[in-house]
């Protein structure tokens, strides 16, 4: 997709102080969404890493991730028992394909996936996640198929500096 406006979260993640903020209000906002007991964080890598685990910090709870695996996320480094209720916490979300992901590995672990949290929902509330969602802030930012680019955006060369793309 394209989009008119891009949102560098690592600018924000560079500063640490900044970052603690913003992940202890999505903690105290995930709380008081009543979504039950949380065992543990999951957040896909690489730009869920960070955010995941200073909300974790805030929620008291261990953090984990998952990784692509010949193009599947994967819980590589961790174990997860069966049962444990998990929170997933992302960075941003735009279509919730990445948080989708996520939960699907997470059930095939046997855990229940009890919510998601993101610190910025740009899908205006639109995106299916597949569970409850819970975000810092949600504002819609118009994002394009590559066949529907508005023609003022149309000459201006596509970047894409997030981590989708990323072989692991």
């Amino acid at each position: 997709l394209r989009s008119p406006l891009f949102i560098q979260k690592a600018r924000v993640f560079m500063y640490p102080d900044r970052t603690e903020k913003l992940c202890r209000a999505l903690a105290d906002k995930v709380r008081t969404a009543n979504l039950g007991p949380i065992d543990l964080v999951v957040s896909p890598a690489v730009g869920g890493i960070v955010p995941g685990y200073e909300t974790a910090r805030h929620l008291g709870v261990p953090a984990l991730w998952v990784e692509r695996e010949e193009g599947q996320f994967r819980l590589r480094r961790f174990e997860m028992e069966k049962g444990a209720r998990v929170l997933i916490v992302e960075d941003i979300v735009t279509t919730g394909l990445s948080s989708r992901e996520t939960v699907e590995a997470v059930k095939a672990l046997g855990a229940e996936v009890v919510g998601e949290a993101c610190l910025i929902d740009r899908s205006g509330g639109e995106a299916d996640v597949g569970v409850p969602l819970v975000a810092l802030a949600r504002f819609k930012v118009p994002a394009y198929p590559a066949d529907r680019i508005p023609p003022e955006m149309a000459a201006i060369p596509p970047v894409k500096p997030g981590s989708r793309g990323l072989s692991q």
